[in-house]
Parts: structure tokens; C-alpha cells; sequence
């Protein structure tokens, strides 16, 4: 049996940002990549938004690439989020734009096979037609990932 998908969750965090409606939106795009909600996930995200995965050669350089590529993941593999936690948010702001920094520790299952990864995650927002979208994800290994292994 699947378990249900864990509810994001935040730690305290040593800053946060001054706009509650850019929290609101990083919230948003957390819990829909947590929850498996694709549609709310991807429409965190302006369509020329781009994308750097270090499980991936290529650069994204749209949402519809992501999409496409996501859309490979689950029919050679099965894929899908079972759960997604945030911490150590850090944000730094600037102008009409926002970079969240945090840890990212992810459960999938792929090709029938549940695991977990502890990563880094970089997010770019910016105001765009009165909302905040993100413009750019970059997601890295957390170098204390394999550190007690």
C-alpha cells in the first residue's frame, strides 16, 4: 500500500520574505510537487521558466520541456512524489524578485522502487501580471547527503 503523501512542512527558517503573497506562492509550488498535483505545480512557474537538475545533462529552458521530460519519467519508469519536505529556507530579495534557498528531502517511487533524496534547491520568483511565478529552479545534491553513510 501507498503511504499518502506527506503535507510540505517548514522548519523556522533564518529569514523569510517580506511579501506574504511571495510565501504564499513558494508554499503553493511546495505542496503541489509534494502532493503529486501537477497542474498546480507547474503553473507556479512562468512558461519561459528554466530548469537545472543535476540528475539531468540537459538545461530546461520551459515549463513545457519540464513537462515533457516528466512526462518520459512516468511512462519509462512510473514515476511519482510520495512526499516533499522544506527546510532551512533562507530568501533573499531583491527589486521584484526573490531567491529561496532550502533543503529539499524528497520520496519517489520509480520503476516500482521507493527512495528518498536529501538536495539543495534554488528558486528564482518574480512579479509577473501581479503574481509572483518562479523563473528558475536549480536543484543540486546536499553535500551532507551521503556524509553518514
Amino acid at each position: 500500500m501507498t503511504p499518502p503523501p506527506a503535507a510540505p512542512r517548514t522548519t523556522p527558517s533564518d529569514t523569510a520574505p517580506s511579501d506574504i503573497e511571495l510565501a504564499a506562492a513558494a508554499e503553493r509550488l511546495v505542496a503541489a510537487f509534494a502532493t503529486g498535483d501537477l497542474d498546480a505545480y507547474f503553473a507556479s512557474f512562468a512558461p519561459d521558466a528554466t530548469f537545472v537538475f543535476h540528475s539531468t545533462a540537459e538545461v530546461l529552458t520551459s515549463v513545457a520541456a519540464y513537462r515533457a521530460l516528466w512526462a518520459r519519467w512516468v511512462a519509462e519508469d512510473g514515476f511519482t512524489v510520495l512526499a516533499c519536505t522544506s527546510s532551512e529556507q533562507h530568501w533573499q530579495e531583491e527589486g521584484g524578485s526573490a531567491v529561496l534557498v532550502h533543503r529539499v528531502a524528497t520520496t519517489t517511487r520509480a520503476g516500482g522502487v521507493v527512495s528518498s533524496t536529501d538536495e539543495r534547491e534554488s528558486i528564482v520568483f518574480t512579479r509577473r501580471e501581479g503574481r509572483w511565478l518562479a523563473v528558475h529552479e536549480h536543484l543540486s545534491e546536499h553535500p551532507a547527503a551521503g556524509a553518514d553513510a
